[in-house]
Protein backbone atom coordinates (compact mmCIF):
# COMPACT_ATOMS: atom_id res chain seq x y z
CA UNK A 1 0.00 0.00 0.00
CA UNK A 2 1.56 3.28 -0.96
CA UNK A 3 2.12 5.96 1.63
CA UNK A 4 2.11 9.33 -0.12
CA UNK A 5 1.54 11.55 2.91
CA UNK A 6 3.97 14.34 3.80
CA UNK A 7 5.82 12.51 6.52
CA UNK A 8 6.42 9.70 4.06
CA UNK A 9 8.50 6.87 5.43
CA UNK A 10 8.88 8.71 8.75
CA UNK A 11 5.31 7.57 9.30
CA UNK A 12 6.63 4.20 10.38
CA UNK A 13 8.32 5.84 13.36
CA UNK A 14 5.24 7.95 14.08
CA UNK A 15 2.97 4.91 13.82
CA UNK A 16 4.96 2.94 16.38
CA UNK A 17 4.72 5.85 18.78
CA UNK A 18 1.00 6.26 18.10
CA UNK A 19 0.30 2.62 18.97
CA UNK A 20 2.39 2.84 22.12
CA UNK A 21 0.69 5.93 23.48
CA UNK A 22 -2.82 5.72 22.10
CA UNK A 23 -4.38 4.77 25.43
CA UNK A 24 -8.15 4.90 25.07
CA UNK A 25 -10.21 4.72 21.91
CA UNK A 26 -9.82 7.43 19.27
CA UNK A 27 -11.58 10.59 20.30
CA UNK A 28 -12.13 9.49 23.89
CA UNK A 29 -10.43 12.63 25.22
CA UNK A 30 -11.95 15.07 22.71
CA UNK A 31 -12.57 18.54 24.03
CA UNK A 32 -16.19 19.69 24.10
CA UNK A 33 -16.46 23.44 24.59
CA UNK A 34 -20.22 23.49 25.04
CA UNK A 35 -21.71 26.58 23.44
CA UNK A 36 -19.30 27.71 20.75
CA UNK A 37 -18.21 31.31 20.81
CA UNK A 38 -19.20 33.56 17.95
CA UNK A 39 -16.38 33.53 15.41
CA UNK A 40 -15.29 36.40 13.20
CA UNK A 41 -12.28 37.51 11.17
CA UNK A 42 -8.94 36.16 12.31
CA UNK A 43 -7.36 38.84 14.52
CA UNK A 44 -3.78 39.88 13.88
CA UNK A 45 -2.96 38.91 17.43
CA UNK A 46 -3.72 35.30 16.60
CA UNK A 47 -1.02 35.24 13.93
CA UNK A 48 1.44 36.98 16.24
CA UNK A 49 0.79 34.28 18.84
CA UNK A 50 1.33 31.56 16.24
CA UNK A 51 4.72 33.09 15.43
CA UNK A 52 5.49 33.18 19.13
CA UNK A 53 4.81 29.44 19.32
CA UNK A 54 7.28 28.78 16.50
CA UNK A 55 9.89 30.94 18.21
CA UNK A 56 9.40 29.13 21.52
CA UNK A 57 9.74 25.75 19.82
CA UNK A 58 12.90 26.93 18.06
CA UNK A 59 14.44 28.09 21.33
CA UNK A 60 13.60 25.00 23.37
CA UNK A 61 17.13 23.56 23.19
CA UNK A 62 19.24 26.51 22.00
CA UNK A 63 18.96 30.18 21.09
CA UNK A 64 20.58 32.68 18.78
CA UNK A 65 22.36 31.52 15.64
CA UNK A 66 23.14 28.00 16.86
CA UNK A 67 22.26 25.50 14.14
CA UNK A 68 19.24 23.43 15.12
CA UNK A 69 16.14 21.71 13.91
CA UNK A 70 12.87 22.10 15.78
CA UNK A 71 10.78 19.60 17.72
CA UNK A 72 7.58 19.01 15.73
CA UNK A 73 5.05 18.40 18.51
CA UNK A 74 4.30 19.61 22.03
CA UNK A 75 1.62 18.95 24.67
CA UNK A 76 -0.82 16.08 24.83
CA UNK A 77 -0.02 12.55 23.77
CA UNK A 78 2.97 13.64 21.67
CA UNK A 79 4.61 15.69 24.42
CA UNK A 80 7.32 13.05 24.81
CA UNK A 81 7.93 12.64 21.06
CA UNK A 82 11.20 14.52 20.75
CA UNK A 83 11.56 14.30 16.99
CA UNK A 84 12.02 16.97 14.37
CA UNK A 85 10.32 16.00 11.11
CA UNK A 86 12.02 17.52 8.08
CA UNK A 87 8.71 18.49 6.49
CA UNK A 88 7.77 20.54 9.55
CA UNK A 89 11.15 22.29 9.63
CA UNK A 90 10.79 23.20 5.95
CA UNK A 91 7.37 24.70 6.65
CA UNK A 92 8.79 26.67 9.58
CA UNK A 93 11.38 28.22 7.25
CA UNK A 94 8.69 29.23 4.78
CA UNK A 95 6.49 30.69 7.51
CA UNK A 96 9.40 32.77 8.79
CA UNK A 97 10.22 33.96 5.28
CA UNK A 98 6.58 34.93 4.74
CA UNK A 99 7.28 37.72 7.25
CA UNK A 100 10.64 38.76 5.83
CA UNK A 101 12.79 40.57 6.71
CA UNK A 102 11.72 40.27 10.36
CA UNK A 103 12.39 36.54 10.71
CA UNK A 104 14.99 35.82 8.03
CA UNK A 105 17.62 35.20 10.73
CA UNK A 106 15.48 32.44 12.25
CA UNK A 107 14.82 30.89 8.85
CA UNK A 108 18.57 30.82 8.23
CA UNK A 109 19.21 28.99 11.50
CA UNK A 110 17.02 26.06 10.41
CA UNK A 111 18.29 26.24 6.84
CA UNK A 112 21.87 26.00 8.11
CA UNK A 113 20.88 22.95 10.15
CA UNK A 114 19.58 21.28 6.99
CA UNK A 115 22.85 22.00 5.19
CA UNK A 116 24.73 20.51 8.14
CA UNK A 117 22.81 17.22 8.30
CA UNK A 118 23.03 17.00 4.52
CA UNK A 119 26.78 17.50 4.58
CA UNK A 120 27.41 14.83 7.20
CA UNK A 121 24.89 12.22 6.08
CA UNK A 122 26.64 8.84 5.83
CA UNK A 123 25.44 8.41 2.26
CA UNK A 124 27.07 11.69 1.25
CA UNK A 125 24.86 12.02 -1.81
CA UNK A 126 22.81 15.14 -1.11
CA UNK A 127 19.74 13.63 0.53
CA UNK A 128 18.14 14.52 3.84
CA UNK A 129 16.31 12.09 6.11
CA UNK A 130 12.73 12.05 7.34
CA UNK A 131 13.38 13.05 10.95
CA UNK A 132 16.18 14.13 13.28
CA UNK A 133 16.74 14.92 16.91
CA UNK A 134 16.20 18.62 17.71
CA UNK A 135 19.40 19.12 19.73
CA UNK A 136 21.90 21.86 18.78
CA UNK A 137 24.24 20.87 15.94
CA UNK A 138 27.70 21.99 17.03
CA UNK A 139 29.62 19.05 15.61
CA UNK A 140 28.76 15.99 13.48
CA UNK A 141 28.24 13.68 16.44
CA UNK A 142 25.30 15.85 17.50
CA UNK A 143 23.32 14.63 14.49
CA UNK A 144 20.72 12.08 15.58
CA UNK A 145 18.70 10.49 12.79
CA UNK A 146 15.28 9.57 14.19
CA UNK A 147 13.74 8.61 10.86
CA UNK A 148 16.26 7.28 8.34
CA UNK A 149 13.90 6.91 5.41
CA UNK A 150 14.57 9.09 2.37
CA UNK A 151 11.19 10.36 1.29
CA UNK A 152 10.87 12.25 -2.00
CA UNK A 153 8.16 14.55 -0.63
CA UNK A 154 10.21 15.49 2.42
CA UNK A 155 13.29 16.12 0.30
CA UNK A 156 11.34 18.26 -2.14
CA UNK A 157 9.94 20.36 0.72
CA UNK A 158 13.41 20.88 2.19
CA UNK A 159 14.66 21.75 -1.28
CA UNK A 160 11.88 24.30 -1.71
CA UNK A 161 12.77 25.90 1.63
CA UNK A 162 16.43 26.16 0.67
CA UNK A 163 15.56 27.75 -2.67
CA UNK A 164 13.30 30.22 -0.85
CA UNK A 165 16.20 31.07 1.46
CA UNK A 166 18.51 31.63 -1.50
CA UNK A 167 15.92 33.89 -3.13
CA UNK A 168 15.76 36.02 0.03
CA UNK A 169 19.45 36.06 0.98
CA UNK A 170 21.48 35.34 -2.20
CA UNK A 171 23.61 33.00 -0.07
CA UNK A 172 24.87 30.40 -2.56
CA UNK A 173 25.17 27.67 0.07
CA UNK A 174 21.39 27.35 0.10
CA UNK A 175 21.19 27.05 -3.68
CA UNK A 176 23.98 24.46 -3.65
CA UNK A 177 22.16 22.42 -1.01
CA UNK A 178 18.94 22.58 -3.01
CA UNK A 179 20.71 21.47 -6.18
CA UNK A 180 22.22 18.49 -4.36
CA UNK A 181 18.78 17.40 -3.14
CA UNK A 182 17.29 17.82 -6.61
CA UNK A 183 20.11 15.79 -8.13
CA UNK A 184 19.46 13.00 -5.63
CA UNK A 185 15.76 12.93 -6.51
CA UNK A 186 16.50 12.88 -10.24
CA UNK A 187 19.18 10.20 -10.00
CA UNK A 188 17.39 7.86 -7.61
CA UNK A 189 13.64 8.21 -8.20
CA UNK A 190 13.12 9.13 -11.88
CA UNK A 191 10.68 6.59 -13.29
CA UNK A 192 9.63 5.59 -16.81
CA UNK A 193 6.75 3.27 -15.99
CA UNK A 194 3.29 4.38 -16.99
CA UNK A 195 3.10 8.17 -17.09
CA UNK A 196 6.58 8.72 -15.72
CA UNK A 197 7.13 10.93 -12.70
CA UNK A 198 9.16 10.11 -9.62
CA UNK A 199 8.86 7.22 -7.16
CA UNK A 200 8.49 7.56 -3.40
CA UNK A 201 12.14 7.26 -2.33
CA UNK A 202 13.69 4.68 0.00
CA UNK A 203 12.51 3.06 3.21
CA UNK A 204 14.42 3.18 6.49
CA UNK A 205 15.90 -0.20 5.51
CA UNK A 206 17.25 1.20 2.26
CA UNK A 207 14.66 -0.53 0.07
CA UNK A 208 13.51 1.34 -3.02
CA UNK A 209 9.85 2.40 -2.88
CA UNK A 210 8.10 1.34 -6.06
CA UNK A 211 4.82 3.25 -5.82
CA UNK A 212 4.45 6.81 -7.00
CA UNK A 213 2.68 9.56 -5.08
CA UNK A 214 0.74 12.36 -6.72
CA UNK A 215 1.56 14.57 -3.78
CA UNK A 216 5.29 13.86 -3.98
CA UNK A 217 5.24 14.72 -7.67
CA UNK A 218 3.39 17.97 -6.93
CA UNK A 219 6.12 18.80 -4.42
CA UNK A 220 8.84 17.86 -6.90
CA UNK A 221 7.26 19.93 -9.67
CA UNK A 222 7.18 23.00 -7.46
CA UNK A 223 10.74 22.42 -6.23
CA UNK A 224 12.22 21.89 -9.69
CA UNK A 225 10.32 24.89 -11.09
CA UNK A 226 11.68 27.15 -8.34
CA UNK A 227 15.14 25.73 -8.89
CA UNK A 228 15.02 26.42 -12.62
CA UNK A 229 14.10 30.03 -11.93
CA UNK A 230 16.71 30.70 -9.24
CA UNK A 231 19.61 28.68 -10.68
CA UNK A 232 19.05 29.58 -14.32
CA UNK A 233 19.54 25.88 -15.21
CA UNK A 234 16.71 25.13 -17.62
CA UNK A 235 17.11 21.35 -17.31
CA UNK A 236 15.05 21.59 -14.13
CA UNK A 237 12.13 22.94 -16.16
CA UNK A 238 11.93 19.77 -18.25
CA UNK A 239 12.33 17.67 -15.12
CA UNK A 240 9.49 19.57 -13.48
CA UNK A 241 7.39 18.76 -16.55
CA UNK A 242 8.14 15.08 -16.03
CA UNK A 243 6.60 15.30 -12.54
CA UNK A 244 3.64 17.28 -13.89
CA UNK A 245 3.06 14.59 -16.54
CA UNK A 246 2.50 12.05 -13.81
CA UNK A 247 0.25 14.37 -11.79
CA UNK A 248 -1.91 14.94 -14.87
CA UNK A 249 -2.36 11.18 -15.28
CA UNK A 250 -3.80 10.98 -11.76
CA UNK A 251 -6.58 13.51 -12.43
CA UNK A 252 -10.11 12.09 -12.56
CA UNK A 253 -12.38 14.45 -14.45
CA UNK A 254 -15.40 12.37 -13.52
CA UNK A 255 -14.66 12.42 -9.78
CA UNK A 256 -13.32 15.97 -9.75
CA UNK A 257 -10.32 14.93 -7.68
CA UNK A 258 -6.83 13.47 -7.91
CA UNK A 259 -6.00 9.87 -7.23
CA UNK A 260 -3.43 9.68 -4.47
CA UNK A 261 -0.88 7.84 -6.60
CA UNK A 262 -0.17 4.36 -7.93
CA UNK A 263 0.27 0.89 -6.57
CA UNK A 264 3.70 -0.72 -6.62
CA UNK A 265 3.51 -1.34 -10.36
CA UNK A 266 3.83 2.40 -10.89
CA UNK A 267 0.84 2.37 -13.23
CA UNK A 268 -2.39 1.31 -11.49
CA UNK A 269 -4.09 4.21 -9.65
CA UNK A 270 -4.67 3.78 -5.92
CA UNK A 271 -8.34 4.78 -5.92
CA UNK A 272 -9.74 3.90 -2.45
CA UNK A 273 -7.41 6.18 -0.45
CA UNK A 274 -8.82 9.73 -0.66
CA UNK A 275 -6.78 12.31 1.31
CA UNK A 276 -7.26 16.07 1.44
CA UNK A 277 -3.82 17.45 0.67
CA UNK A 278 -3.39 16.21 -2.88
CA UNK A 279 -6.38 18.29 -4.00
CA UNK A 280 -5.53 21.56 -2.26
CA UNK A 281 -1.80 21.34 -2.99
CA UNK A 282 -2.44 20.64 -6.67
CA UNK A 283 -4.17 23.98 -7.03
CA UNK A 284 -1.53 25.87 -5.06
CA UNK A 285 1.22 24.37 -7.22
CA UNK A 286 -0.33 24.49 -10.70
CA UNK A 287 -3.26 26.92 -10.57
CA UNK A 288 -4.59 24.94 -13.54
CA UNK A 289 -8.19 25.88 -14.44
CA UNK A 290 -8.74 22.34 -15.75
CA UNK A 291 -8.08 20.99 -12.25
CA UNK A 292 -9.78 23.79 -10.34
CA UNK A 293 -12.53 21.48 -9.06
CA UNK A 294 -10.08 19.59 -6.84
CA UNK A 295 -10.30 21.84 -3.73
CA UNK A 296 -14.10 21.71 -3.99
CA UNK A 297 -13.95 17.95 -3.64
CA UNK A 298 -12.30 18.42 -0.27
CA UNK A 299 -14.87 21.00 0.82
CA UNK A 300 -17.75 18.68 -0.08
CA UNK A 301 -16.44 15.25 0.89
CA UNK A 302 -14.21 15.89 3.92
CA UNK A 303 -16.31 18.36 5.91
CA UNK A 304 -16.33 17.83 9.69
CA UNK A 305 -18.28 19.61 12.40
CA UNK A 306 -18.11 17.75 15.72
CA UNK A 307 -17.60 18.49 19.39
CA UNK A 308 -17.65 22.23 18.74
CA UNK A 309 -14.92 22.16 16.07
CA UNK A 310 -15.22 22.43 12.30
CA UNK A 311 -13.01 22.08 9.24
CA UNK A 312 -11.96 19.09 7.15
CA UNK A 313 -10.58 15.66 7.96
CA UNK A 314 -7.37 14.16 6.59
CA UNK A 315 -9.20 11.56 4.51
CA UNK A 316 -12.65 10.32 3.58
CA UNK A 317 -12.35 7.17 5.69
CA UNK A 318 -12.37 8.99 9.05
CA UNK A 319 -14.43 12.13 9.54
CA UNK A 320 -14.59 11.87 13.32
CA UNK A 321 -12.40 14.93 13.89
CA UNK A 322 -10.85 17.98 12.26
CA UNK A 323 -7.34 17.98 10.77
CA UNK A 324 -6.29 21.59 11.28
CA UNK A 325 -3.23 21.59 9.05
CA UNK A 326 -5.34 20.47 6.11
CA UNK A 327 -8.07 22.95 7.01
CA UNK A 328 -5.45 25.72 6.81
CA UNK A 329 -3.94 24.76 3.47
CA UNK A 330 -7.38 24.19 1.96
CA UNK A 331 -8.14 27.78 2.99
CA UNK A 332 -4.93 28.86 1.24
CA UNK A 333 -5.99 27.11 -1.97
CA UNK A 334 -9.48 28.62 -1.89
CA UNK A 335 -8.09 32.11 -1.34
CA UNK A 336 -5.91 31.69 -4.40
CA UNK A 337 -8.65 30.14 -6.57
CA UNK A 338 -11.05 32.96 -5.64
CA UNK A 339 -14.19 31.62 -7.28
CA UNK A 340 -17.62 32.63 -6.03
CA UNK A 341 -17.81 31.88 -2.30
CA UNK A 342 -14.16 30.84 -1.98
CA UNK A 343 -13.03 33.80 0.12
CA UNK A 344 -15.93 33.34 2.51
CA UNK A 345 -15.26 29.61 2.87
CA UNK A 346 -11.54 30.22 3.36
CA UNK A 347 -12.27 32.76 6.09
CA UNK A 348 -14.59 30.28 7.80
CA UNK A 349 -11.81 27.69 7.80
CA UNK A 350 -9.30 30.15 9.24
CA UNK A 351 -11.82 31.14 11.90
CA UNK A 352 -12.15 27.43 12.73
CA UNK A 353 -8.39 27.09 13.18
CA UNK A 354 -8.25 30.32 15.18
CA UNK A 355 -10.96 28.99 17.49
CA UNK A 356 -9.01 25.77 18.07
CA UNK A 357 -5.90 27.85 18.86
CA UNK A 358 -7.50 28.92 22.14
CA UNK A 359 -10.19 26.29 22.74
CA UNK A 360 -8.77 23.01 21.48
CA UNK A 361 -7.69 20.09 23.59
CA UNK A 362 -4.13 20.83 24.85
CA UNK A 363 -4.21 24.31 23.31
CA UNK A 364 -1.87 26.93 24.75
CA UNK A 365 -3.33 29.96 22.98
CA UNK A 366 -0.27 30.12 20.71
CA UNK A 367 0.27 27.07 18.51
CA UNK A 368 -2.19 25.04 16.45
CA UNK A 369 -3.02 21.46 17.39
CA UNK A 370 -2.77 18.81 14.70
CA UNK A 371 -6.27 17.41 15.22
CA UNK A 372 -9.38 18.16 17.27
CA UNK A 373 -9.33 14.65 18.76
CA UNK A 374 -6.77 12.04 19.69
CA UNK A 375 -6.43 9.21 17.21
CA UNK A 376 -7.74 10.80 14.00
CA UNK A 377 -6.86 8.35 11.26
CA UNK A 378 -4.96 9.16 8.08
CA UNK A 379 -6.65 6.11 6.51
CA UNK A 380 -3.26 4.53 5.90
CA UNK A 381 -2.25 3.15 9.28
CA UNK A 382 -1.20 6.28 11.16
CA UNK A 383 -2.94 8.75 13.46
CA UNK A 384 -3.07 12.43 14.32
CA UNK A 385 -3.43 13.75 17.85
CA UNK A 386 -4.56 16.87 19.67
CA UNK A 387 -0.95 17.98 20.18
CA UNK A 388 0.52 21.34 19.24
CA UNK A 389 2.16 21.01 15.84
CA UNK A 390 4.81 23.14 14.14
CA UNK A 391 3.57 22.15 10.68
CA UNK A 392 -0.07 23.03 11.36
CA UNK A 393 0.98 26.34 12.91
CA UNK A 394 3.16 27.24 9.93
CA UNK A 395 0.36 26.47 7.47
CA UNK A 396 -2.04 28.62 9.51
CA UNK A 397 0.41 31.52 9.40
CA UNK A 398 0.86 31.23 5.65
CA UNK A 399 -2.84 30.86 4.95
CA UNK A 400 -3.78 33.95 6.94
CA UNK A 401 -1.58 36.06 4.65
CA UNK A 402 -2.30 34.14 1.44
CA UNK A 403 1.33 33.01 1.19
CA UNK A 404 1.80 30.18 -1.30
CA UNK A 405 4.83 28.01 -0.41
CA UNK A 406 4.74 26.30 -3.83
CA UNK A 407 6.09 29.41 -5.55
CA UNK A 408 8.88 31.86 -4.69
CA UNK A 409 7.58 34.02 -1.88
CA UNK A 410 7.42 37.75 -2.64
Amino acid sequence: MNRPARAGAAAALFSLFAVACSGGPPGSAAFSPGTAAVRGSVPSGSVAKAYEFLRLMMDEYATGSTRRLVRSYANGKLETLHDSFSYDDALLIEAMLARAPADIARAKVVGNAFLYVQRYDPAGDGRVRAAYGPKPLKNPRDIKVDGSATDVGDNAWVGQALVQLYAKTSATAYLKGALEIATWIQKNTYDTRGSGGYTGGYTSKGEKIRWKSTEHNIDTYAFFTMLATESGERRWTSRASWAKRFVASMWSERAGRFYVGTLNDGITPNKPFKPEDVNSWSYLAFQNPEWAAAPSWDVTHLAVSKNGFSGVSFCSGDRSGVWFEGTAHLADALELRNQFGDRSQAQTYLDDVNYAQTNGLNADGLGIIAASINGLSDCDGDKYFASLHVGATAWYIMSTSGANPFVILP
